[in-house]
């Protein structure tokens, strides 16, 4: 049991203050001609439980691999449903097309800054362009996996991320749509929600914080 509230909440990016990955993945495979089993099995082998360390998604992550090299992998495991090749250039960035920004969750974490909740950015990068101007004055800091060579799930970049907030664990809830992500936060003491849609994250964070709303409260107000 935790008898005080959290005094932050660090935020996952990509599926989590973004549409699905996999909506954004199931547009680009359609779009493309791309067969989706392959893709399934390059991202199964590089980036499962039971993946090897140091895989093209690990070193792409911690910035070893540039967007550009990780693009000619990737395309060499992809094959069109005809069984063709895949253009290898701006691989990512048209698969990153299909991702669009959350408005619920970009409002609920406005919401939390609002009842004075710091909040911070924790993400591992695919090589892609965060959109800072939307994310502007979300967060008091953002530690971005290529940038600092940690990913998660190392714990080594969650105790990064409470460092620069000056906070342990237990006054940090985490939020994320990636269970190993969460476990590896859980381990460290942090509270955690393993993020599924707005609606649901918003309820339990509404758990946490006194004074933050359910949308349902809203509505009946």
């Amino acid at each position: 049991m935790h008898p005080t509230p959290p005094l932050a909440a660090i935020f996952d990016y990509g599926g989590v203050l973004t549409t699905p990955g996999r909506d954004a993945i199931r547009e680009w495979t359609r779009v493309e001609g791309i067969d989706p089993a392959t893709f399934s099995a390059a991202l199964k082998e590089w980036l499962s439980r039971s993946a090897p360390a140091g895989t093209p998604i690990h070193r792409l992550e911690t910035g070893e691999l540039t967007a550009a090299e990780f693009d000619r992998l990737l395309a060499a495991r992809l094959r069109t449903v005809e069984g063709g090749r895949v253009e290898p250039e701006g691989l990512l960035a048209r698969l990153f097309a299909n991702m669009r920004p959350d408005e619920a969750m970009l409002q609920l974490v406005r919401d939390l800054r609002a009842l004075g909740v710091r909040t911070a950015l924790l993400s591992n990068s695919w090589g892609n362009n965060y959109p800072w101007r939307t994310l502007e004055g979300l967060f008091e800091l953002a530690v971005i996996s290529s940038d600092i060579g940690l990913r998660k799930p190392d714990p080594r970049i969650y105790e990064r991320t409470l460092h620069r907030l000056g906070l342990r664990a237990q006054q940090v809830v985490f939020v994320d749509d990636g269970a190993p992500n969460v476990e590896a936060a859980e381990r460290l003491g942090l509270r955690c929600v393993l993020h599924a849609d707005a609606a649901s994250t918003r309820s339990e964070l509404a758990g946490l914080f006194p004074g933050l709303v359910t949308d349902s409260a809203e509505e009946s107000r």
